[in-house]
C-alpha cells in the first residue's frame, strides 16, 4: 500500500535521518577521511562486473544504516518482488513493469494476466536475431538488388535514446561496413543530414513506433517512404526497404510494410526501458546477436545483483539512497554523470529520459501533492571535456552538485599512455572535489594574498567512482540496468509512479493544434492566449 505525501517525511527512518543530517551536514570529507583511515576501502561495493567507490559520499556508516532503513520502511523489498513478479505496479496505466523480462533466460518464468511471457520475449528475440543475420551477412536485399549498406533508425524518445547511445557506446563491436544513423526529431534538418550521402537503393529505415502514431516519428518514416520511392520509382520498394517495431499491424501494414518484418513488444515494456527489447533492432544489426545477446546477460546479471543482494551493498540501491540523501536533505538540485570513455559519450542524454521522464512527478500514487524534492536535473558530458568547461561550476561554484565517475580499468583502443593520463584525470578530479585546497596550502605555495581566496577550493564535493574493467556489451547492460534499477528504487521511497509519463502529452496536444493553426491554408484567427496567439501571427507574416 502505497504512503500519503505527508508519510513519507514523518517515517522514524526519515526523521532520525534529518536529525543526523543536522549533525553531519557541515563535517568535511577531510574530517571523514582523517578518522577513517580504512574509509576509502570499506565503503565499497561490487556486482555484475562493476565496482562503485561512495566513500566521497558525504555521509558515514550510520547515514547509509539510516537510509537502508527508509527503504526497508517504504517497502522496497515488497515493491522489488512486485516487480520482477510482474504485478502492475504502473498504477495509473495499470500495467506490469517487466523490462527484466527482456533479458530472462529462456526457461524462466514470469506470469502476466495468466501467461508466461518469456516465450514471447524470445520468440521476438529469434526473429530478430534472424533478420539482423540475414541484413549483415547481405541475404537480406534491397528493391533492386543491391545488399543493404546503411542502417536508419527513425524514433523519438526511448525509441532513439536508447539505441542511439547503445550504438555509439558499443561502436568497436559494430559491423564496419555498415553505416548506422538515426533520425529523432521532426526538425526536417535531421533527416535530411542523416540521408545526404546515402544511396537509397542500399538503405533500411527501422521505423520504431509501438502505436505506429507518434507524429515526429511517422511525419519522418512518410518523408523516408518518398525518398525511397522518389529515388526507386516503385511503391513496392518500400516493402524491402522498411521494417517496423510497433504492435499496430493495421496501421504498418497501411504504410507499406509487410507485417512479417514487424517486431512487436508490450505495454509492460516503457519507451525508456526498452532498448533491450525490438527497439534494439538497429543495436543488433550494428554490434551481431551475439553482442547484443552478451548485453542482455549483464543487464540480467545486475538484475540479479539488484533482486538479491543485501541492501546495505546492493548497488542500485546504493546509488538511489545517496541520491536521495542529496536531493532530499542537501537539497540539492541537479547531479552530474561523467563517463570517461568517449564511447558512452550519450550515456548522460540517455539518462536524462530514464531518471527525469521516470521521476519528474510532484503526485504520489494516491494522487497527494509530494512535500519533497524529486528527480534532481541530470547532465553532463564525457571526461575529460567536461573538465574545461562546466568542472569550474563543481569545484568552485555556488551550487552543490553530486557526481557519478565512471571509468574502465582498460582502454579499447590503447595508445601509449593516454588511457594512464584518461584515468588520472577521472582519479584527480574526484580527489579534488572531495579534499579541495585550503588557504594555507595555497599560501604555502607562494601565492600573492590577493590572489588567495580565488585559489581556494573548498572541497566537500560529493562523487561516486563506478569502475569496470572493459566496455564490452555485458558491462553496458550492467551500466544501464544498474541506473533502472536506481530509479526504481527513488521511485518506491518517494512513493510516485515511475513508470507513467503523463508530462509529455499535454504540449503534444497544444502542439497538434497549433500546427493546424500554422499551416499555409489556416485563414481564422488563432484561439489561444494572447501569447501564443501573437507568436502565430508572426510567424504567418513571416511565411507570407
Amino acid at each position: 500500500m502505497s504512503a500519503s505525501a505527508a508519510t513519507l517525511t514523518t517515517r522514524p527512518a526519515w526523521q532520525a535521518l534529518a536529525a543526523h543530517h543536522e549533525a553531519i551536514r557541515d563535517v568535511h570529507l577531510r574530517e571523514l577521511f582523517a578518522a577513517d583511515p580504512e574509509r576509502g576501502t570499506r565503503m565499497t561495493a561490487s556486482g555484475a562486473s562493476l565496482f562503485l567507490d561512495y566513500s566521497k559520499h558525504r555521509a558515514t556508516p550510520e547515514t547509509i544504516a539510516l537510509l537502508v532503513a527508509l527503504a526497508r520502511e517504504c517497502g522496497l523489498v515488497e515493491r522489488r518482488m512486485a516487480m520482477f513478479s510482474g504485478e502492475k505496479i504502473n498504477i495509473t496505466e495499470h500495467r506490469a513493469v517487466l523490462h527484466t523480462a527482456l533479458r530472462a533466460p529462456r526457461e524462466a518464468t514470469i506470469t502476466v494476466d495468466g501467461v508466461n511471457v518469456v516465450p514471447l520475449v524470445h520468440e521476438v528475440l529469434d526473429r530478430m536475431r534472424a533478420f539482423a543475420t540475414a541484413v549483415r551477412g547481405g541475404a537480406w536485399k534491397g528493391f533492386t538488388g543491391s545488399r543493404i549498406r546503411n542502417i536508419v533508425n527513425i524514433g523519438i524518445g526511448g525509441s532513439d535514446l536508447g539505441p542511439a547511445m547503445a550504438y555509439r557506446a558499443l561502436a568497436h563491436f559494430a559491423q564496419r561496413d555498415l553505416t548506422v544513423r538515426f533520425v529523432s526529431n521532426v526538425d526536417a534538418t535531421d533527416f535530411a543530414e542523416a540521408t545526404r550521402d546515402l544511396d537509397p537503393a542500399q538503405t533500411l529505415f527501422i521505423v520504431s513506433s509501438k502505436t505506429f502514431t507518434t507524429i515526429e516519428t511517422m511525419t519522418n518514416a512518410a518523408v523516408a517512404r518518398d525518398w525511397i520511392i522518389g529515388a526507386l520509382g516503385d511503391p513496392r520498394a518500400v516493402a524491402r526497404h522498411f521494417v517496423a517495431v510497433s504492435t499496430n499491424e493495421h496501421a504498418v501494414r497501411e504504410f507499406g510494410i509487410d507485417p512479417a518484418n514487424m517486431f512487436g513488444f508490450w505495454d509492460w515494456v516503457g519507451g525508456r526501458y526498452s532498448m533491450d527489447s525490438a527497439i534494439g533492432l538497429s543495436t543488433m544489426i550494428a554490434i551481431g546477436p551475439d553482442s547484443f545477446g552478451e548485453m542482455l546477460g549483464g543487464m540480467r546479471t545486475m538484475d540479479g545483483h539488484f533482486r538479491d543482494a543485501p541492501l546495505e551493498q546492493n548497488l542500485p540501491v546504493l546509488h538511489a539512497l545517496l541520491g536521495i540523501w542529496y536531493t532530499d536533505f542537501f537539497g540539492t538540485q541537479s547531479a552530474a554523470v561523467l563517463p570517461y570513455d568517449q564511447y558512452l559519450a550519450r550515456l548522460p542524454a540517455y539518462l536524462q529520459q530514464l531518471i527525469m521522464e521516470s521521476n519528474g512527478k510532484s503526485v504520489t500514487l494516491s494522487g497527494a501533492r509530494v512535500r519533497y524534492a524529486t528527480s534532481p536535473v541530470i547532465w553532463g558530458e564525457p571526461g575529460t571535456n567536461g573538465q574545461h568547461s562546466f568542472h569550474q561550476l563543481l569545484h568552485q561554484g555556488t551550487p552543490l552538485v553530486p557526481v557519478d565517475f565512471i571509468g574502465f580499468m582498460h582502454s579499447l583502443n590503447p595508445m601509449g599512455a593516454q588511457h594512464d593520463l584518461l584515468m588520472a584525470n577521472l582519479l584527480a578530479q574526484a580527489a579534488a572535489l572531495a579534499f579541495g585546497k585550503t588557504a594555507a596550502e595555497v599560501r604555502a605555495e607562494g601565492t600573492p594574498e590577493a590572489l588567495v581566496p580565488h585559489r581556494v577550493f573548498e572541497g566537500n564535493r560529493p562523487s561516486s567512482v563506478i569502475l569496470a574493467g572493459l566496455l564490452t556489451p555485458a558491462t553496458l547492460g550492467a551500466l544501464i540496468a544498474l541506473y533502472e534499477h536506481s530509479v526504481f528504487t527513488q521511485g518506491v521511497i518517494w512513493d510516485i509512479d515511475s513508470f507513467d509519463q503523463w508530462g509529455v502529452e499535454l504540449g503534444k496536444t497544444l502542439a497538434t493544434r497549433i500546427a493546424a493553426d500554422l499551416a499555409p491554408s489556416a485563414d481564422t484567427a488563432p484561439a489561444h492566449d494572447s501569447s501564443t496567439n501573437a507568436l502565430i501571427s508572426r510567424y504567418r507574416a513571416a511565411r507570407g
